[in-house]
């Protein structure tokens, strides 16, 4: 495939505030998956501009943001909110011609930019310390939390705004200054929001993007000025970036991969059930972490909704994701759709079979974009590979279960554990299944939910720690225990003091 030339957008990295080429002068590209065809240019950020920006990112730390009260702090956040709100629609049209999801999920992810932005804005002057009853009452002990220093953000590309909401609202919030690295898709919003940013008033080098590949995420990991990284991503990335921090004793925080079940029911309500379903693999073409890709179906009512997915997965419409009407758009990247054309196929190969679906799309007007089909295979073998990996495209298997014990021993059986929905009208097995299913979302009767104040985060090989809540401010502080003797009596030096 050739890429057109046409009209593209250009963007350097953002650093302390000012639009900088990378110092090796390096530049990638991205590609509208739409049109299969180039979208814009970024700088290649290499070592030495990942050094610049945590430098800018130090010295803000070390000065105007750390010298703002905290309840300032929080009202440019807010301010910031607003004016990510009044340009929502122009951001969202951007991210979409990035990764083709639907306009609308984008733009409404811009939009509650701003809810997240006045939670954790709201905040800033709530993180307290407190006093500590010793047992000595001539001693005065209180403790102090305080900000890390420089974090680190890595997002991926499937939801740029609202997964940097997510890592940058609390470390902001908590007093630090950040150094983003954006998905190499999806780049061009980051930029976006930190100059509105500027705007606000937030000093220059709170906020800093380095576009870049994967070395660039390596350099920022292994900065010896980054006290922290979070990352949102692969569990194979996450692995990568646990064992960097280990050896430089960061912290990091880590939301990874998932394989989430969706749980029905026969005395469910299968109009719902079969909208959650259908919605919680399908809407955003499968590419969310917390995509319900394991259907598990109670025998009884098996054949009738399977039947019924089918039907309605046949009859998406799939196209432009700027159009009102589209309600599939295409995958992010060629090579996402080779990989979900490739797990389909290994699938088949062990054993499964495919109901619908199964290869790439043709869209009338966008004969180079990158589209697949819903896709629904059944037959596949418990333990098959296609039943144990995150695909991250529109692929739903589905698979039959007896009892309440049968499919909670199915859904537990990955590495993964983010996320899982159980839609039944039984209320007691509801929360008993809530309480069984290895995963940090459980959801009744509903699916992909998501809130500023609701911690999120997963089990087992989809993370470590919660991101959302006051929970996630948690993460960016650091406690000071601070004594002080109000006595004057002289210590005997050798007398150890309990």
């Amino acid at each position: 495939m050739v890429l057109e030339k046409a009209e593209s957008a250009a963007y350097q990295n953002y650093i302390n505030g000012t639009d900088v080429p990378a110092i090796e002068g390096g530049v990638f590209q991205s590609v509208d998956p739409t049109r299969g065809r180039l979208w814009g240019s970024f700088a290649f950020a290499t070592e030495g501009d990942v050094d610049h920006a945590v430098k800018a990112a130090q010295a803000a730390f070390e000065g105007p943001w750390t010298r703002l009260s905290p309840t300032r702090r929080g009202r440019l956040l807010m301010k910031w909110g607003d004016k990510i709100a009044e340009h929502a629609a122009r951001i969202a049209r951007i991210e979409t011609e990035q990764n083709g999801k639907l306009y609308s999920e984008m733009h409404t992810q811009l939009k509650v930019a701003q809810d997240w932005l006045y939670y954790f804005g709201g905040l800033t002057d709530k993180i307290q310390g407190s006093v500590i009853p010793l047992d000595r009452s001539s001693v005065l002990n209180y403790t102090v939390r305080e900000p890390l220093g420089v974090i680190g953000i890595i997002v991926p590309w499937n939801s740029p705004t609202f997964l940097t909401m997510m890592g940058v609202a609390p470390a902001l919030a908590a007093g630090n200054t950040v150094v983003l690295k954006p998905s190499e898709v999806t780049s061009a919003s980051a930029i976006e929001l930190a100059r509105l940013a500027k705007e606000c008033g937030i000093p220059d080098g709170v906020i800093n993007i380095v576009t870049g590949m994967r070395d660039t995420g390596e350099a920022l990991v292994n900065h010896p000025l980054v006290a922290m990284i979070n990352f949102t991503g692969g569990d194979a990335g996450g692995r990568a970036i646990a064992g960097q921090a280990g050896k430089h004793l960061k912290r990091c925080l880590l939301e990874l991969g998932g394989k989430s079940p969706n749980i029905v029911f026969a005395d469910a309500n299968l109009d719902r059930a079969e909208a959650g379903l259908l919605s919680g693999i399908f809407a955003a073409a499968g590419q969310t972490c917390v995509a319900g890709s394991r259907a598990y179906i109670q025998q009884p009512i098996y054949d009738r909704l399977v039947a019924r997915l089918v039907k309605r997965a046949e009859a998406i419409v799939i196209g432009d994701p700027m159009r009102a009407e589209t309600q599939m758009g295409p995958i992010a990247t060629k090579t996402q759709l080779e990989k979900d054309e490739s797990f389909v196929h290994r699938a088949v190969a062990e054993g499964a079979e495919i109901l619908c679906g199964g290869g790439r799309a043709t869209v009338d007007g966008f004969p180079d974009g990158f589209f697949f089909e819903p896709t629904i295979i059944h037959k596949a073998a418990h333990d098959s590979f296609i039943m144990h990996t995150e695909v991250f495209g529109p692929v739903l298997t589905v698979t039959p279960f007896q009892d309440d014990e049968e499919v909670v021993a199915l859904a537990n059986s990955t590495p993964f554990g983010l996320a899982a929905g159980v839609w039944t009208r039984d209320i007691n097995r509801a929360h008993t299944l809530a309480r069984q299913l290895q995963a940090g979302t459980v959801w009744i009767n509903t699916y992909r939910a998501l809130a500023f104040n609701s911690p999120f985060g997963g089990y087992k090989a989809s993370g470590i720690g919660r991101q959302n809540g006051m929970e996630a401010v948690d993460h960016y502080l650091q406690t000071k225990s601070v004594w002080c003797d109000l006595s004057n009596d002289v210590q005997d030096p050798f007398v150890i003091k309990t």
